[in-house]
């Protein structure tokens, strides 16, 4: 699969899963949560313990049905590392042009972080394939519309902190897709069931 197909088939639902769990259980359940919920993409960051060895099991167990990325891939070694164990796609909060080469020489599309319009350019430049807005919640989705206005072929990825209620308004403002943590996979099984199929449901209609 193309880059460019593998960046569409993982912001197709206009959202992700950002898992940053304490231990593999729990990111491994929650995963599995959120996937028969119906979630076609998540990364698992790199911050959780054994993050490499969930993102291979998911990989294996998914096969084409999802789209596992791996996050907070800040240098080459964790992305290379990433890459190997299956990630189909690289997530970070920083702008570093080594995962970036590291990433297309692989053939995996990579979504650095940035915060300002002279970043987002640079990113651009460097050939990111999206680019995540972090952390959104320093940000409001104004911002979003205001850099599409002189940037309008950025495609922005607003994570961190970013809420149930607040997800149709940055899609609404132009963000291609967001990218949410605990405020979607926090709760038992029923409550994030329920809430992922709401928040899809608003999302396929974000006005």
């Amino acid at each position: 699969m193309y880059r460019w197909e593998t960046t569409r088939a993982a912001l197709a639902q206009r959202v992700f899963a950002t898992i940053r769990s304490r231990t593999y259980d729990q990111a491994a359940a929650t995963a599995d949560t959120l996937l028969s919920a119906g979630l076609t993409t998540l990364e698992i960051s790199l911050t959780t313990p054994f993050a490499l060895e969930a993102v291979t099991t998911l990989v294996r167990e998914v096969g084409d049905d999802a789209v596992i990325g791996a996050g907070t891939v800040v240098d080459a070694v964790s992305a290379r590392m990433a890459i190997d164990a299956g990630a189909r796609f690289l997530l970070a909060p920083n702008l570093d042009e080594a995962v970036l080469r590291t990433g297309h020489r692989y053939g995996v599309p990579v979504f650095p972080g940035v915060a300002t319009p002279t970043e987002a350019v640079r990113a651009m430049e460097l050939g990111a394939d999206a680019l995540t807005l972090y952390p959104a919640s320093s940000m409001t989705p104004r911002w979003v519309a205001d850099l599409r206005t002189i940037l309008p072929q950025a495609p922005i990825i607003p994570i961190g902190g970013v809420t149930v209620a607040e997800a149709p308004e940055w899609i609404a403002s132009g963000a291609v897709a967001v990218g949410m943590g605990s405020a979607l996979t926090d709760g038992d099984r029923p409550t994030v069931t329920k809430r992922l199929t709401d928040l899809l449901d608003r999302l396929s209609d974000p006005t």
